[in-house]
């Protein structure tokens, strides 16, 4: 993996800004884990719930500054500043959030690089 395969990896953003799970799952490992905030470490059934239910009640829209890439051998892993804007559906004022995450990702066997452990630091801007 090198930036460009990295920066690559991070279109991600677009299927989740569109609320776009399967494609999201594709790009994940099965045994995935999610470290955020507030919460106890969750897999792909989580953040498959977690995600199906924030854009049911939300539009958001996610920006992701990335700032290192590292490989080393089948593991690599990219730190990033990341920015949300969160509206509710309903109507009402968006909600900004910001601060950094932290992906690991793992290569498989035919090349592909998934999503093995992510976390961020994202909470209110002020």
């Amino acid at each position: 993996m090198n930036e460009k395969s990295a920066r690559c990896i991070q279109s991600g953003l677009m299927p989740s800004n569109a609320g776009d799970l399967a494609r999201l799952l594709t790009l994940v490992a099965e045994d995935v884990v999610f470290l955020a905030p507030g919460q106890a470490p969750f897999g792909r059934e989580g953040f498959s719930s977690n995600f199906m239910a924030a854009h049911r009640q939300m539009r958001i829209c996610c920006t992701s500054e990335l700032e290192e890439v590292v490989v080393v051998g089948e593991v690599a892993y990219t730190r990033s500043r990341d920015s949300l804007s969160v509206t509710p559906r309903a109507g009402g004022k968006a909600a900004q959030l910001a601060g950094h995450r932290m992906t690991v990702y793992r290569k498989q066997r035919d090349g592909r690089w998934f999503l093995s452990r992510d976390v961020h630091t994202l909470s209110a801007v002020a």
